[in-house]
């Protein structure tokens, strides 16, 4: 790991590669026919070396880019040398490097004179793959099956876009998400190729990021500290009405790390299930929030980190298993147990819980179908209170605007505020969740995929916990008849009805 490139010429390449990488999330953003990436950015871009190692990303989706080199990896062992020039792989198979079907990724290889240097690669939720609910999350799901389209790796042709648009409820918005992700990484790969031809030396950027993760690792004590938590639920049935818990040990010796979730509840019947590539995600987002945030998001950062997450449980779940809330939700609460456990070691960085949900609302009616995460409250940090009416942990996106959500669906936003009291008490208070109140226009499906709605966010260090989060349906808008909607269901409302989700508060750091 000796280095060619002193330390300003190193940052100066990584600056620039960083850039590509935030061209390309510029141009699928830009380019994208749906609200959910145009508006609310729910999308992601990287770089990765010739063997499928992240070399950058931008600042996007954390659960999207830590899970991203599984896809590219699934890439190059479904056609290592046999990709050319413009090619683009499709891929949005959990188990084969995906996360949940939504998810669909493009990974194109680079080459120069050539030689193939290296990868881009994208990933963009589109609102609907097809399953049995719009927005391809059904509440009750018990297999993939009934959660859309499964696409292995594939090379993108007409016939997959065909095959994509004929299983999609949104038809027009899926031919232009892909376009948009295929300019994108058209854009990546003529960049890229730029860097290298003019002699970039990509494995030193890899190379830094390992050794940034290992002089971090040393500045810690040796040990072992433990964590575990809870999901809600597995489910919409009353029999999948009971919490999963989700156990850790985080293990420093030296300059390695090892993160081991053995204890922790076999795969559920329901969609409460992550895939490994999710969990390790999660688990990279949560090392580099509480060891160092500065530290590059590369694959050399995770050499030094081993994860143990045993087959066949609700962290490294196996086929058939339904995994539409495995990575919306399952990587909430690993993020979450992983930073408790490094809340004694690295007590001045890590803050309390925060909401632990993106508190997913899926909408769908003839043609249309909507997708929104509502934001919540941030943890009380150690030298700040947290933020209010913010996303948290794995998600990173944007809210669609009101003014745009009302232009695009019939739908009409009555009430957005923030949640007073909801945050939770502290010498740093918890920030306070969000009130939002949903009226629909006509007839249609809703799932909601919510946690925290019985737990609580956690305080630290004499902190308390923040307020759990609520669903509500207000039939015909009428308060008097609101009724308590549960964690996770999918129903079908009339036109005229309102959905009111309240969303958790983060807990408090310190005592009041």
């Amino acid at each position: 790991m000796t280095a060619s490139l002193d330390p300003a010429a190193l940052q100066v390449l990584i600056s620039r590669l960083t850039g590509i990488a935030e061209e390309m999330g510029a141009v699928l953003r830009r380019a994208a026919f749906s609200p959910n990436i145009k508006e609310r950015a729910d999308c992601s871009a990287a770089l990765f070396t010739p063997a499928g190692e992240m070399l950058v990303q931008a600042e996007h989706i954390p659960v999207h880019l830590g899970s991203m080199p599984a896809s590219v990896r699934a890439a190059i062992d479904a056609f290592g040398d046999r990709v050319r020039p413009g090619d683009q792989v499709v891929v949005n198979d959990p188990f084969a490097g995906g996360t949940h079907l939504n998810d669909v990724t493009l990974v194109a290889p680079c080459f120069v004179d050539g030689r193939l240097v290296g990868w881009a690669a994208n990933r963009a939720h589109h609102a609907d793959v097809g399953g049995a609910a719009p927005g391809s999350i059904p509440a009750d799901a018990v297999e993939i099956h009934q959660e859309g389209l499964r696409i292995p790796p594939t090379l993108l042709d007409d016939g997959v876009r065909r095959l994509l648009v004929a299983n999609s409820r949104t038809p027009e918005e899926r031919l232009g998400d892909l376009a948009a992700q295929t300019g994108a990484n058209v854009v990546g790969v003529e960049r890229l190729a730029e860097v290298v031809a003019g002699g970039a030396p990509l494995d030193e950027v890899v190379d830094y990021g390992e050794r940034r993760m290992r002089a971090a690792l040393r500045d810690l004590p040796d040990g072992t500290w433990r964590f575990e938590d809870v999901l809600d639920s597995t489910g919409a049935a009353p029999d999948q009405q009971r919490p999963a818990r989700i156990r850790v040990a985080v293990t420093v010796a030296g300059d390695e790390v090892t993160v081991d979730f053995t204890g922790t509840d076999p795969q559920a019947r329901g969609n409460v299930n992550a895939v490994e590539a999710v969990t390790l995600s999660a688990v990279s987002f949560a090392l580099r929030s509480a060891i160092d945030p500065t530290l590059p998001a590369n694959g050399g950062a995770m050499r030094p980190v081993r994860v143990v997450a045993p087959p066949g449980t609700i962290v490294a779940a196996r086929p058939p298993a339904a995994v539409g809330a495995g990575n919306v939700e399952v990587s909430q609460r690993v993020a979450d147990v992983v930073l408790g456990a490094l809340a004694e070691p690295c007590a001045a960085r890590v803050p309390a819980a925060g909401q632990g949900t993106m508190n997913n609302l899926l909408v769908g009616g003839d043609g249309w179908v909507y997708y929104e995460t509502v934001a919540g409250g941030q943890g009380g940090r150690p030298g700040a209170p947290g933020m209010s009416g913010v996303h948290t942990g794995m998600t990173n996106t944007r809210n669609t605007p009101i003014e745009a959500l009302e232009r695009a669906f019939p739908l009409r936003v009555l009430r957005q505020r923030l949640r007073r009291g909801s945050g939770g008490a502290g010498c740093h208070p918890g920030g306070e969740g969000i009130e939002r109140d949903l009226l629909v226009l006509e007839d249609v499906t809703v799932s909601l995929i919510t946690e925290r709605r019985v737990s609580r966010p956690w305080g630290l260090h004499g902190g308390e916990p923040g307020a759990p989060g609520e669903n509500w349906l207000l039939p015909g808008g009428d308060e008097a008849r609101a009724e308590r909607l549960p964690d996770k269901c999918t129903l079908r409302l009339r036109a005229g009805d309102v959905v009111r989700v309240r969303t958790p508060g983060g807990g408090g750091w310190g005592a009041p």
